[in-house]
C-alpha cells in the first residue's frame, strides 16, 4: 500500500538517541557533525539529521526508501564510528528504533 504522504525515497527511517558522558560531549558533537560528509555518501540515506535534545543527549533521524537502505546505513560507515567511539564517549549504548513515516514535507 503506497502512501501518498510520504515520498517513495522517504518510507521508513531510523531514530536514534545517544547519551554522551559529560566530559565528551564536544567530541560527540564534532563526530555527528563530521558524520555528515559519511551520510552524503550513502546514496540510499535520503535524509539525515543530527540533533541536539538536551546538555548530553543527541540524536540521529534518517530516512530511507528501503529496508536494504536502511541495513545498509545501519552497517555503514556511521554506525561503524558511532559504535568505535560508543565505549569512551557515550554514557550508555545508543537507543536506536527503526520508525515508518507517516507523512513529510522535504522542500
Amino acid at each position: 500500500m503506497t502512501n501518498a504522504l510520504v515520498p517513495e525515497t522517504t518510507r521508513i527511517g531510523l531514530l536514534a538517541r545517544i547519551e554522551a558522558k559529560p566530559e565528551y560531549v564536544r567530541e560527540v558533537e564534532e563526530l555527528l557533525t563530521g558524520a555528515l560528509a559519511l551520510a552524503r555518501e550513502e546514496a540510499g540515506t535520503t535524509v539525515w539529521f543530527a540533533l541536539r535534545l538536551g546538555p548530553t543527549t543527541f540524536g540521529i533521524f534518517d530516512a530511507f526508501g528501503t529496508e536494504e537502505d536502511r541495513r545498509a546505513h545501519l552497517q555503514g560507515k556511521i554506525a561503524a564510528a558511532l559504535m568505535e567511539q560508543a565505549p569512551q564517549l557515550l554514557a550508555e549504548a545508543p537507543e536506536i528504533l527503526s520508525v515508518d513515516i507517516l507523512a513529510a514535507k522535504l522542500s
